[in-house]
């Protein structure tokens, strides 16, 4: 893949949670297999459950249970959270390449945050489980405003909890919606195509300034040095 540079000023990186900055699917789809052996079921095929994990519980649910509406698919919606409370750093870490930026930002004085649809009760604990959450200059959760992504307003406000403008902010996410909120945001944006994206996903059509294979390939788009080879 070419390289290509940060055309504004960067003063701070953003990341979406689940299938970009931290690699959640297998607990999740833990949890949810878990949850299907409770009502008696046999597990479904990690690839099969891969690609909902950015779409968060109720995703998963109803791929694991299709035919379940109403108080019982919230009923099991509700287990579901349990159950992966229960099991929330046991297999997640960090996507490759993403230690190595995180230490780079830092090293340069930018500072990076989450900006997540996953319930605070959720992202906060598994940041502290993985170190994460004394580093963050922010962290914005799915129930932290009354807008959740595509809105921009979680976008907006992480800024302003980092002290940066948000049109010198790049924007890394690995869903539309993700892309939609950075837009609207007027931050720079980027597919994470490492992450959580379903066969008949077209990030080409989204709109984004870029993709990047790996976290490291962040670091050109901003302005600092390449991983070595």
């Amino acid at each position: 893949m070419t390289m290509q540079r940060f055309i504004r000023p960067c003063t701070a990186v953003l990341f979406d949670l689940d299938g970009t900055l931290l690699d959640t699917a297998q607990d999740m789809a833990g949890a949810l297999n878990d949850l299907r052996a409770e009502h008696g079921v046999i597990p479904l095929p990690f690839a099969t459950l891969r690609s909902q994990v950015s779409h968060g519980a109720a995703a998963l649910v109803r791929a694991g249970f299709e035919q379940v509406q109403g108080a019982e698919f919230e009923a099991l919606r509700q287990r579901f959270l349990e159950l992966y409370a229960g099991r929330l750093a046991t297999h997640t870490r960090l996507f490759p390449g993403g230690e190595w930026l995180l230490a780079q930002l830092e090293a340069a004085g930018l500072p990076w945050g989450v900006v997540t649809n996953k319930p605070g009760f959720l992202t906060k604990p598994l940041l502290l489980a993985l170190g994460l959450a004394e580093r963050a200059a922010c962290v914005v959760s799915g129930d932290s405003l009354p807008e959740r992504k595509p809105h921009p307003a979680p976008l907006l406000h992480a800024a302003a909890l980092a002290g940066v403008d948000p049109l010198q902010c790049v924007y890394v996410g690995d869903a539309e919606r993700d892309i939609a909120a950075g837009r609207a945001a007027g931050m720079l944006t980027l597919v994470a195509r490492f992450g959580y994206l379903a066969a008949e996903d077209q990030p080409a059509t989204w709109g984004a300034d870029g993709e990047i294979a790996t976290l490291a390939e962040v670091a050109p788009w901003i302005g600092l040095p390449p991983a070595s080879p």
